[in-house]
């Protein structure tokens, strides 16, 4: 990482004002060259920004020095807030682009210095991944809780307890030999430590993942055919994304459309009526299609007549404008906007017990599948009689504990990751 990088870290332009991040041992060299002098640190000062090379004025720009280590990226960072212009960026841009030793940065890897540099670690750089791409509150308030060390606290937690059993069961081994010391007691309390430890992994572990926040909770309108699944599709959706007809058989796929409503990313699907009997072979399919999607649904939106195929749907009863009430049902009319809210209320209240507690942590798949390993490990430890063993297993958590932060094991996982990101951050 010997070079200096360089990139615009706001939108883009033109906008009234535009950051020119700098990160890296000619950070400062490269302003002073454009500058002329240097600023005190964490002081926002007025320059005239010139080209090294004509001494044409580039633009008169407020000037920022973080000194590493104690920045974003743990190295020297400077600033340059620019009037927002696409000119005045170009200008910029092209001037530190010409200075020795400096490049354009890639993706992410502003962030990818911070994490190499011990600023951040992996499940803070993950957070700050999700919060970028975060386009629900609930979304919004799980990242920030990971991005400002949520996750962190817990594993070094975990770590922390690990270690002190590990230092109990060595101590236990490099006795073993002497019956003044009693190595036993020593076993049984670690193993009981163990067990504890993992029990609380599980605990964690058993709540809902972080994945549900961004794929939404699938929802979908099943029923027979020419019920009105359709026409409530569109009335959630807000627009028309499911063709409606009085023909009964119209929909002879699923249509899936991703909302946000009430905070929440959801995922609707409109299926093919469930006929009973049918001899035409592509509505055999649409039903076997929605038989197939409402199994795999979070939640099921039933506007049949008789009772929902499975207690755990909900159901609906659909056109309540034109029909008579049911107190069975939940009251629907897509088409008058009845009992819509009432159905979103409805809606909300189960997708809450599937989603994270609000600023609770939830692990994403990489954190939960190394969270079990590390549980396993103590599982066995707690198991276990042979004090080597027990000491064998516990490294082994320890191992998964600093690969879900990134002391260990993560290269494979690091261009994946802040690929994701911008160029700039």
């Amino acid at each position: 990482m010997s070079d200096t990088i360089f990139a615009l870290s706001s939108g883009t332009p033109p906008a009234a004002i535009a950051i020119m991040r700098l990160s890296g041992a000619g950070a400062f060299a490269a302003v002073m060259a454009l500058a002329g002098t240097l600023p005190e640190p964490r002081v926002a000062t007025l320059r005239s920004l010139r080209d090294p090379a004509s001494g044409a004025l580039l633009d008169r720009a407020l000037v920022l020095l973080f000194p590493g280590p104690d920045s974003a990226t743990g190295e020297d960072v400077a600033e340059l807030h620019l009037h927002g212009g696409r000119a005045v960026v170009r200008a910029v841009d092209a001037v530190l682009a010409e200075l020795p030793g400096l490049r354009a940065a890639e993706a992410g890897e502003f962030t990818r210095r911070a994490l190499v540099n011990g600023r951040i670690d992996l499940t803070e750089a993950e957070g700050l991944a999700d919060l970028l791409a975060a386009e629900t509150e609930a979304q919004r308030r799980a990242a920030i809780a990971s991005a400002e060390g949520g996750l962190r606290r817990c594993i070094d937690q975990w770590s922390a307890r690990t270690v002190a059993l590990a230092a109990r069961i060595e101590a236990a081994i490099d006795h073993e030999d002497e019956e003044d010391v009693g190595a036993a007691p020593i076993i049984v309390e670690v193993r009981a430590g163990a067990s504890a430890l993992a029990q609380d992994i599980a605990a964690m572990l058993a709540q809902p993942p972080a994945e549900r926040l961004h794929e939404g909770i699938r929802v979908v309108l099943a029923g027979p055919p020419n019920s009105g699944k359709s026409t409530l599709l569109n009335a959630l959706a807000g627009r028309e994304a499911a063709i409606v007809s009085p023909i009964a058989g119209t929909t002879r796929d699923r249509i899936e459309v991703p909302v946000v409503r009430r905070g929440i990313a959801w995922l609707l699907t409109d299926t093919a009526g469930l006929a009973v009997e049918t001899d035409d072979p592509i509505e055999a399919i649409g039903i076997a299609r929605a038989r197939e999607a409402a199994a795999l649904a979070d939640i099921v939106l039933w506007l049949g007549d008789d009772a929902p195929p499975e207690p755990a749907m909900l159901a609906i009863h659909p056109k309540a404008d034109v029909r008579p009430s049911r107190r069975d049902r939940l009251a629907v009319s897509a088409a008058a906007g009845e009992g819509m809210e009432a159905l979103w209320d409805a809606l909300v209240e189960r997708a809450q017990m599937l989603l994270p507690a609000s600023g609770a942590v939830a692990l994403n798949r990489r954190q939960a599948e190394l969270s079990g390993i590390a549980a396993a490990a103590l599982d066995i430890a707690a198991e276990a009689t042979d004090p080597l063993l027990i000491a064998e297993e516990l490294r082994h958590a320890l191992l998964q504990f600093d690969r879900l932060t990134g002391q260990a094991g993560v290269e494979n996982v690091l261009d994946d990751l802040f690929g994701r990101f911008c160029i700039g951050k």
